[in-house]
């Protein structure tokens, strides 16, 4: 016979994994952002701090690990928001339009930046004739996915319109599928770009209280 404490352990131990997982999510994707811009940082920062710490008794807390870690992501963070403060420059509209220029010139390189610069450019404008945030079925027809539409195409011999449709993983975004769907199959909604980021990152916590989950039947 269970002891009358089991269901109340259940219990605990449901609400404090629930009140823990949020906080280790969080802890996951800043200690993932915060090692990734001080290895990125670090070429720039260590030797500079190891020269002044060895030039200097006095400086050698430079040195430390935790030191350069933080300095180098501070130093990152500076270099985003010098590179975006000078992107809405003349100067630095012409450097970009150099870089892209020469990055052309690499064929893998080319490829792999001019896809992702055209899928972000997408992404910050206003759709031209589609919804941006649809909804399509996925993995299969009793389920939907949150899809971004990056293009409407068409099909050979029928000319029946298709739309291609990137849909991000949670809680990571930055990597999903590409589907091509009739547009007829597809699910538009109201959301903006913003709310659907939302939406995925949060795993669905954070969403409004209703959503379509049908196809418009067709036009009369």
């Amino acid at each position: 016979m269970p002891s009358p404490t089991e269901p109340r352990l259940r219990r605990l131990f449901l609400t404090g994994l629930l009140t823990l997982l949020p906080v280790w999510l969080t802890w996951v994707v800043v200690k993932f952002v915060f090692v990734l811009l001080s290895n990125t940082g670090r070429p720039l920062v260590e030797p500079l701090l190891n020269g002044l710490a060895a030039g200097s008794p006095s400086l050698a807390w430079l040195a430390q690990s935790w030191v350069m870690a933080a300095l180098a992501l501070l130093a990152t963070i500076v270099v985003i928001l010098f590179a975006g403060w000078l992107a809405r420059r003349v100067v630095g509209q012409r450097a970009i339009r150099w870089f892209e220029s020469l990055v052309a010139r690499v064929p893998l390189a080319s490829t792999v930046y001019g896809s992702a610069r055209q899928l972000l450019d997408i992404l910050q404008t206003q759709p031209d004739g589609a919804q941006r945030v649809v909804l399509i079925d996925f993995p299969h027809k009793e389920m939907k996915s949150v899809g971004f539409v990056t293009r409407v195409i068409r099909e050979q011999g029928t000319g029946r319109e298709l739309a291609a449709v990137y849909v991000p993983t949670t809680p990571n975004p930055t990597s999903g599928y590409l589907e091509i769907v009739p547009v007829e199959l597809v699910t538009p909604t109201d959301w903006s770009v913003d709310e659907a980021m939302r939406f995925i990152i949060s795993g669905g916590a954070v969403s409004p209280e209703s959503i379509p989950f049908t196809p418009p039947g067709p036009k009369a």
